[in-house]
């Protein structure tokens, strides 16, 4: 009589338990490496293509080259959402984006609409991972899934991801920003964020996509565009910089056409921004501290502490100057990239919500000190002496 019990019992449990009552199938998705939205032609719909993940075998058959592992697949429709499900008409799957790498904005689309309401699908849905990098590409955003070839990664979305991050992690010439990263800043109190800006090198046969520029928003929609060095004294200043190259025009070089340059790799910055708030003003001290290794002698012999302190006199001012360029052009553009809105506002919300109504204008006339410290320790496997000499 126990046993009858025991087994009725587990019958029931069994009963009650959950089945795979809405399973979806491998073969039912279509698994996503890239997506680049575009305007349409009417500069109403949104055009989107898709970079979609194709797996095949190392060759073709009959020996010939490998086949491509990805397939691109294009819509249009009045909202991303709809523009997302019309990919099964043509591609017979649905679109599965946990796996997305790269999200490339147009730059016209990003000029003309807040980027918000074209990525909002991507904030709800819980498909899209937070960490997907996003950038801005220059002309259509459809063009670097379409006309570039990857050369080590499998697909384009990839190798564009992986671009933007060894940019970041070991040149100092782009940012990293993520979904988040993004979403985060539009939601500041200043509302400016800064995101990758790709364009095609003319330079190289076949094209490559360069992820060594900056694109800065203010309300939701692309501003303006920063070259790369201004990047590297930007990422100095926000305490991002990782690694990279500073170079240090020899002495007597200055109008020469052809400069002789020394180099400096940098291993590690440390940099504070203290934001001081008196009455209503404000003003900004950077305290930035650079640990790092010779690089390249093309002009300075380094043989005693005294030539390396002069060399380090050398790379901070160099330092210093590049510095207070890059605050010198964010000002005039009144952009306040470097987050003191957002810090005024942690620390005194009620001042804030009375600077706040102008604060670009007040943005553009902070005074900010520099304090830089340089420390070069290391002239490499070589002697401190220029190989030419």
């Amino acid at each position: 009589m126990r046993t009858f019990g025991v087994c009725a019992s587990a019958f029931a449990i069994l009963i009650l338990l959950t089945g795979c009552w809405n399973r979806m199938e491998l073969d039912n998705f279509a698994f996503v490496q890239a997506t680049a939205i575009d305007l349409a032609d009417d500069d109403e719909s949104i055009a989107l293509t898709i970079q979609y993940y194709k797996p095949v075998s190392g060759t073709s058959q009959g020996g010939g080259p490998p086949s491509q592992s990805f397939i691109n697949v294009k819509t249009e429709d009045d909202t991303v959402f709809e523009a997302v499900r019309d990919m099964t008409i043509h591609f017979g799957r649905k679109a599965q984006f946990s796996h997305m790498r790269v999200l490339i904005i147009g730059e016209r689309l990003a000029r003309k609409r807040h980027v918000g309401e074209v990525l909002d699908l991507f904030s709800r849905d819980h498909e899209p991972r937070a960490t997907v990098f996003i950038m801005i590409g220059k002309g259509k955003a459809a063009q670097y899934l379409e006309k570039t070839e990857p050369f080590i990664e499998s697909t384009i979305g990839q190798q564009i991801r992986e671009s933007e991050r060894m940019a970041y992690l070991f040149s100092g010439k782009s940012v990293k920003t993520t979904f988040l990263d993004l979403m985060l800043q539009l939601k500041g109190q200043t509302g400016v964020a800064t995101i990758p800006y790709v364009y095609f090198d003319p330079k190289n046969k076949p094209k490559t996509s360069p992820v060594t520029a900056l694109g800065v928003m203010k309300e939701g929609k692309l501003v303006t565009t920063v070259s790369a060095k201004k990047i590297e004294s930007l990422l100095m200043v926000l305490n991002q910089y990782k690694s990279g190259v500073i170079e240090v025009v020899c002495p007597g070089q200055k109008n020469k056409k052809i400069k002789k340059m020394d180099a400096a790799e940098v291993a590690e910055v440390n940099t504070q921004m203290a934001v001081k708030i008196k009455g209503e003003s404000v003003a900004v001290h950077v305290t930035t501290k650079i640990d790092g290794y010779v690089g390249e002698l093309a002009c300075t012999t380094i043989k005693t502490p005294e030539d390396m302190e002069k060399f380090n006199e050398r790379v901070k001012k160099t330092v210093e100057r590049d510095l207070k360029n890059t605050v010198a052009f964010f000002q005039k553009k009144k952009l306040d990239v470097f987050g003191i809105g957002n810090n005024v506002y942690r620390q005194n919300p009620a001042l804030w919500k009375r600077l706040k109504r102008d604060w670009d204008e007040r943005f553009a006339e902070i005074p900010f000190t520099y304090k830089i410290e340089v420390n070069i320790f290391n002239t490499g496997a070589n002697l401190g002496v220029p190989v030419s000499k």
